[in-house]
């Protein structure tokens, strides 16, 4: 989660939302990313996408069994989709989403029990300091 920590300082570094992602299979990362939805003119670059582009890229398949992405936000519906659709195991999320996650939090979608594919989750690791992140992200924006 750190590394993704670290993707999310790059996030920031360029006025994006400081959201990061890593990808991570059999101890090696295969993919990061960060959100770069303002600077690539993009509504997909969410911090997961771009990384889950990147492994894939990497290993040469649009499937990742037996990966694990660690973010350092919940997961939104097309993220969720995305990861779902390229068979990520486990999914290891910071902060919670109150208005857009959908790793439980407004919506299950990771997993979903009617879905072919369903993702372990486990949310809060290094909670506190996400939601911190994204708190003084968007009040410096207001003021």
């Amino acid at each position: 989660m750190r590394l993704a920590m670290a993707q999310a300082d790059q996030a920031e570094a360029i006025g994006e939302v400081p959201v990061g992602a890593v990808i991570v299979l059999e101890g090696e990362v295969i993919g990061t990313g960060y959100n770069r939805v303002i600077i690539d003119h993009d509504p997909t670059a969410h911090a997961e996408i771009v990384a889950l582009r990147a492994a894939a890229h990497h290993v040469g398949n649009y499937r990742l069994p037996g990966a694990t992405l660690y973010v350092t936000l919940e997961p939104c519906a097309m993220c969720a989709g995305a990861l779902v659709h390229g068979r990520i195991r486990r999914i290891v999320f910071a902060a919670t989403d109150p208005k857009a996650g959908a790793g439980g939090s407004v919506m299950q979608i990771l997993d979903h029990p009617q879905l072919n594919h369903r993702c372990e989750i486990e949310g809060g690791v290094l909670a506190e300091e996400a939601s911190e992140k994204l708190t003084r992200f968007f009040r410096a924006r207001r003021h």
